[in-house]
């Protein structure tokens, strides 16, 4: 018995993947095979650096040239070895110069951290031009400074005492340490050869319910820009004003209230108003006496906690017993007394 013929399919899919004629030689097959290979390698490797933020940045400002050589800014001066080669074998991976993050200090009140809050604040920071994408000038070339021979530093000499001088280094003042001049004439209009210009930008900062004093916000990439570096963060960490009434230690609340003798032997109610402006009643258990220095702890009305906010901290009420002194005291043992001979 003789077996089915098997059912004619695609046979030319393989061809066209290697992108050869059904007659190609093994020889030719090699050859298609590692250029489809070496397409695949140039895929991985652009995913690779597209993929990752720092290598993108570096990328697109100055291209292949920066991740390969370490080649951080051609003709405007900055010094080449602020990006290290990449190396074959898993050594180091190309490292940026990176810009200051810019630190600030952001007052908030005891309410702003109970509810919540966010503030708009203004940024002022020097961003690359975009008329000459930061090199200076129009044409995009520059040459070596006369001034230091393209060192970006010069050298002068301080006199100590008689015969004896310190010899001092310092940033060259014609090229401003960059190393590279542009003439005059081939000036970027816009950024007059500073490379940089002032951008003004409002940032709004969002304070979350429960954060607490030194916790910080950053807005990544928002400080000051440079031409060859990786731009830093601008930082708010958070400082709380005094409050008159409330103290906050970690998630709870403190406050002090001052209570008669009569009070804290025969009871009382009071109406606290909370920093949400909600008016809490607080009063005695019947009763209850309240001793001098003592605390009341009222659950879930301290502070939300921070990143769990359906949880929150105690508040605690502080009690102070006013003693009565001198005639009330005599008042009082009159009274006594009357109440005891009656």
């Amino acid at each position: 018995m003789f077996g089915r013929e098997p059912k004619k399919s695609n046979n030319t899919k393989h061809y066209e993947v290697l992108g050869v004629q059904k007659n190609a030689s093994p020889d030719e097959l090699k050859k298609a095979y590692r250029k489809a290979a070496m397409k695949f390698k140039e895929l991985a490797h652009a995913y690779e650096v597209l993929s990752d933020p720092k290598k993108r940045e570096i990328y697109d400002r100055f291209g292949e040239d920066a991740l390969r050589e370490g080649m951080d800014g051609g003709d405007d001066g900055d010094n080449p070895s602020d990006i290290l080669r990449e190396r074959k074998g898993g050594g180091p991976r190309a490292k940026e110069r990176r810009g200051k993050d810019v630190q600030h200090q952001l007052k908030v009140s005891l309410e702003d951290l109970y509810s919540g809050t966010s503030k708009k604040l203004s940024n002022s920071r020097n961003v690359i031009c975009s008329k000459c994408t930061g090199k200076g000038s129009k044409s995009g070339a520059s040459t070596k400074c006369s001034g230091c021979q393209g060192s970006g530093m010069k050298v002068s000499l301080r006199k100590m005492a008689h015969k004896l001088f310190q010899q001092m280094q310092h940033p060259c003042n014609e090229c401003k340490g960059t190393g590279k001049t542009i003439r005059d004439e081939d000036l970027c209009s816009q950024c007059k050869g500073e490379k940089i210009v002032l951008e003004k930008k409002v940032l709004e900062v969002y304070v979350e319910k429960g954060m607490q004093i030194g916790d910080k916000i950053t807005f990544s990439g928002e400080a000051d820009q440079a031409p060859g570096a990786v731009t830093g963060d601008v930082v708010f960490t958070l400082a709380q004003k005094d409050h008159p009434k409330f103290k906050r230690k970690g998630d709870d609340l403190f406050v002090e209230h001052t209570l008669s003798l009569t009070e804290a032997l025969c009871g009382f109610q009071f109406a606290l108003t909370h920093l949400d402006g909600r008016r809490l009643l607080i009063k005695t258990n019947p009763g209850e006496v309240i001793k001098h220095d003592s605390f009341k702890a009222v659950n879930n009305e301290g502070m939300p906690m921070y990143q769990n906010q359906l949880m929150r901290g105690k508040l605690y009420i502080h009690f102070t017993v006013d003693f009565p002194t001198g005639e009330q005291c005599k008042v009082l043992e009159y009274m006594a007394y009357d109440h005891a001979t009656s």
